[in-house]
């Protein structure tokens, strides 16, 4: 996508995966690199976009975004489901540029606003979304589904 002061924006592929995985498990997500392949496949088969920052060297940061349509708005919305950056990297505006890369991917697939979802514990995290523009817009309420024939409580 493109390239600003050695940091490159793009595309992330299944190549990027261990490196990916080693970013999100220093976020607290632990996935196995041939499991975020897959999952970086399936993302974007259905539409989604996930983008990551390269510097020297491993990631440096990685968002992820799906468009999602609802009946209550004429456009989808991008949700934002991944927005993460190496502790390292922080504070030299690689969250900006990413929020900047997946806004315009948003654009393309018809989007008319983005969506951060944020989980607990996420304060520095909630206060980057706020500085660069983020409203408090109602709340986003979780439940797993259930495997067919288990009892529900």
């Amino acid at each position: 996508m493109g390239n600003r002061y050695g940091l490159e924006i793009r595309a992330a592929a299944g190549p990027d995966a261990p490196g990916l995985a080693e970013l999100l498990g220093a976020a607290g997500l632990a996935v196995g690199a041939a499991d975020l392949a897959a999952r970086l496949d399936a993302l974007q088969g259905s539409g989604g976009t996930a983008l990551v920052a390269v510097e020297w060297g491993p990631p440096s940061g990685l968002i992820a975004l799906a468009p999602i349509r609802t009946l209550e708005a004429s456009r989808a919305t991008g949700l934002i489901t991944t927005l993460v950056v190496a502790a390292e990297s922080r504070r030299r505006g690689i969250g900006r540029v990413l929020l900047k890369a997946a806004a315009r991917a948003a654009r393309q697939a018809g989007c008319e606003r983005l969506v951060l979802n944020i989980g607990t514990g996420q304060e520095a995290l909630h206060a980057f979304a706020v500085a660069a523009g983020f409203t408090d817009d109602g709340q986003i309420l979780a439940r797993p589904l259930l495997k067919r024939g288990s009892a529900e409580t």
